[in-house]
């Protein structure tokens, strides 16, 4: 660890990848994340590792599978029109077990919306996105620093299980500045070629062959059993949140990344006028913290879930709470970011305020 730098969020998650030990980025421009790749391009020659500016998303994606069934650490980022388009080799990523990073800088949609801050990708990243039966971890950061520290888990998640992680933030999140203090450098010499990894036969005898495809169901309906067994792995041990101010509260709001940060403001405003409520926010989206919000159940009186898209965390909160309290919801679309303010008043109208 080093003293603190003043830097913009989307600059810092690029040199916290690099430190945390990416070889290769692959990726192509897209608003409002661009200086992310500008930074990769600059730093990685600098340091003799691999930065290419693909044609297309599509093409991107499919670079980041190629370095990933090396065993390189790789990462690409982009933007939600871009991550749309990556979402059939985000598919054959996860059915050939290689690991890699996808950061998705959202933004407002549907189609191409605009390039104001969103949140409305959730579904996207933790239901799959692509076709077939499959997850990716999915990390949620909420501040600068802690996207930055976020890249090290991401990377070493993604070797562990074999898996794409998703580092989910939003375009607030890249543009503001925050004073940030980067982790050591990892140590890439240590790093070994995986048994595993397509990189020619060399001495072994045989050859290590990667693919997605299985033609008959039944080959593929195992490899399909071992995908599930790893996500079930991953929902046992790898889940990750924060709880805020929950020991005596009364309410409790869910939400993840920058709304969650604003909504802690909500909370200490109703702390000032004696109103018990705190926070639980997933760190982990995929897998989700069910359990955590269970365990609040009988503890409050109601549930207040805010999001800056339509409510789509919300059905996994629901699914915690297992109706036994009521789950109200509060959210803003298209790129419209909340107030501490409004999510105050949103909340007190819920218990009569």
């Amino acid at each position: 660890m080093g003293e603190k730098i003043l830097m913009k969020g989307s600059e810092a998650i690029a040199e916290a990848a690099i430190r945390a030990g990416a070889m290769a980025f692959y990726g192509y421009p897209i608003t409002p994340q661009n200086e992310t790749p500008e930074y990769f391009s600059r730093r990685m020659p600098e340091l003799g590792r691999t930065y290419l500016q693909a044609e297309s998303e599509v093409a991107a994606i499919n670079m980041v599978y190629g370095a990933a069934c090396t065993g390189t650490r790789v990462i690409t980022t982009s933007s939600s029109p871009g991550i749309s388009l990556m979402q059939e080799g985000f598919s054959y990523i996860a059915n050939s077990d290689v690991p890699c990073v996808v950061v998705n800088a959202m933004r407002g949609g549907p189609g191409l919306g605009d390039i104001a801050p969103a949140q409305a990708d959730y579904f996207q990243a933790t239901k799959g996105g692509g076709h077939g039966d499959y997850h990716s971890i999915v990390l949620a950061p909420h501040t600068v620093q802690e996207q930055c520290d976020m890249m090290y888990d991401a990377f070493d998640l993604a070797d562990k299980y074999r898996i794409m992680v998703v580092v989910l933030v939003d375009g607030l999140l890249g543009q503001m500045m925050e004073p940030v203090e980067f982790k050591d450098w990892a140590d890439v010499k240590s790093y070994k070629t995986p048994d595993w990894a397509t990189v020619g036969q060399g001495e072994r005898s045989n050859r290590n062959i990667i693919t997605s495809l299985e033609i008959l169901p039944e080959d593929l309906e195992k490899m399909n059993l071992k995908l599930q067994e790893k996500y079930r792995t991953i929902e046992e041990i790898e889940v990750r949140f924060e709880e805020y101010k929950m020991d005596d509260a009364e309410y409790v709001i869910t939400a993840f990344g920058t709304t969650a940060r604003i909504a802690k403001t909500s909370v200490n405003m109703a702390r000032k006028e004696g109103i018990r409520v705190g926070i639980i926010r997933p760190i982990t989206l995929y897998p989700f913290p069910y359990a955590v919000i269970e365990k609040r159940v009988n503890q409050v009186k109601f549930f207040f879930d805010v999001e800056m898209n339509a409510g789509q965390m919300l059905e996994d909160v629901r699914l915690g709470v297992n109706g036994k309290k009521p789950v109200y919801f509060y959210g803003r679309l298209g790129g419209m970011v909340p107030t501490a303010e409004e999510i105050y008043t949103a909340f007190k109208k819920q218990i009569g305020g």
